[in-house]
């Protein structure tokens, strides 16, 4: 804060301008510079996400969920927004502002405009935090080298991660066996959104949580489903939430199954997104391989045939992967020359993504995936950070959320 407060006042928003320069007929009907169709730049799907693009629609969703509502905007705190709710608990503008459709400078200004003179929240967990958050992982981007990597970059722990291109496609797709994970990987790939506080149990998942995966990964896969994709805010939170960079207790670790009870006891947003699981009963709808036979056939879905078992015990791994990243920390300074030589399975020469992909032989291919229905309940071990996985809250053009074969 002290640091934003040096640079003086936020600059005022540009106002548009009062007039074009006249355009000719000829010049209007020349299709070299028409917005291109979504069958022109490689989308074959038709568009899933209700969120539209444009200056118009942000322009209305800012008066919407901004400038109608001062007590929420006065009285909001990220981390008191759901995860889970079946409509977005927070503003989703960040991919109006990720665009340029919505000034950054104009949302400062409007939210200030409603903070003067009334009691407010404060940064971080304000909606001026969240802008903060914001220009400060764009700063940590500007000045890093090797910024979106772990190797090269001199801020980043460099962890020994594994990879089983098996479990990375059942995170990618929804088919953990875990609801609340694959209810938000679902939701991400029909909407191009999820709330941030669901980014970060599904990176906490993918990452120190329960895979042990990389965070470039996730990166990589975010990229491809976000519409508020932005290069700064996405390998800022990756590292952030992987404890690789800005966060550092590994210890607390987000539980896949007690972090969503919280705000949705009876499950709905499980039961929206996954369909075969809605006539589970509400104590079973976060574990439903604890469901009796009878219940699940009562269900019409059976565990391991119509919804995948848990492709790990979290309470084993959680704590597994907690004495990797003690272990990890505890020797940052052969940890990388383990990676290089090949001692985790990994290649020695260039250990990119890429690379470590290409040679799927390390110890997480070792570890035997879980087939067995979990028998412990389990704990209550979520975070509170206060930042946000892509800063602000997110909704973005009405686009297919599948990357174009090129």
């Amino acid at each position: 804060m002290k640091l934003f407060e040096s640079c003086g006042p936020v600059r005022a928003d540009i106002a548009p301008p009062s007039s074009l320069p006249p355009t000719s007929e000829e010049e209007l009907l020349n299709n070299e510079f028409n917005i291109p169709t979504l069958r022109e730049m490689g989308y074959e799907e038709e568009p899933t996400s209700p969120f539209m693009g444009g200056e118009t629609e942000a322009l209305r969703r800012l008066h919407q969920y901004v400038t109608a509502q001062p007590a929420w905007v006065n009285s909001f705190a990220k981390p008191d927004t759901a995860p889970n709710s079946l409509e977005p608990s927070t503003t989703v503008l960040s991919p109006y502002l990720k665009f340029g459709c919505l000034s950054a400078a104009k949302f400062y200004h409007e939210v200030a405009r409603i903070n003067a003179g009334k009691v407010h929240t404060a940064p971080p967990v304000s909606l001026h935090g969240q802008l903060l958050w914001r220009e400060f992982f764009y700063f940590q981007g500007f000045v890093t080298k090797n910024f979106d990597k772990m190797v090269g970059n001199p801020t980043c722990r460099k962890i020994p991660w594994e990879h089983d291109p098996v479990m990375l496609q059942a995170w990618q797709e929804g088919r953990t066996g875990f609801p609340f994970i694959d209810a938000i990987m679902t939701q991400l790939r029909v909407e191009g959104w999820i709330h941030h506080l669901a980014r970060h149990a599904a990176a906490c998942f993918l990452t120190r949580g329960d895979l042990f995966h990389h965070w470039e990964e996730g990166v990589r896969i975010f990229d491809l489903y976000l519409l508020d994709d932005d290069w700064a805010l996405n390998n800022a939170n990756w590292q952030w939430l992987s404890c690789s960079n800005f966060f550092y207790q590994y210890f607390r670790c987000y539980s896949p199954i007690a972090f969503g009870k919280k705000t949705d006891k009876e499950g709905l947003y499980i039961k929206k997104w996954l369909p075969q699981l809605a006539n589970f009963p509400d104590k079973y709808i976060f574990e439903p391989w604890k469901a009796p036979l009878a219940v699940q056939q009562r269900a019409n879905c059976i565990i391991g045939k119509d919804y995948p078992r848990p492709i790990v015990d979290h309470d084993v791994v959680s704590k597994e992967n907690m004495e990797k990243m003690k272990h990890a920390y505890a020797n940052q300074a052969t940890v990388l020359n383990d990676w290089v030589d090949g001692r985790h399975g990994r290649a020695a020469a260039n250990p990119t993504v890429a690379t470590v992909a290409a040679s799927a032989t390390d110890s997480g291919n070792k570890r035997k995936r879980n087939t067995v229905a979990l028998d412990s309940e389990e704990e209550d071990e979520d975070e509170d950070e206060d930042e946000d996985t892509n800063a602000v809250a997110i909704g973005g053009p009405r686009l297919t959320n599948k990357k174009p074969k090129l």
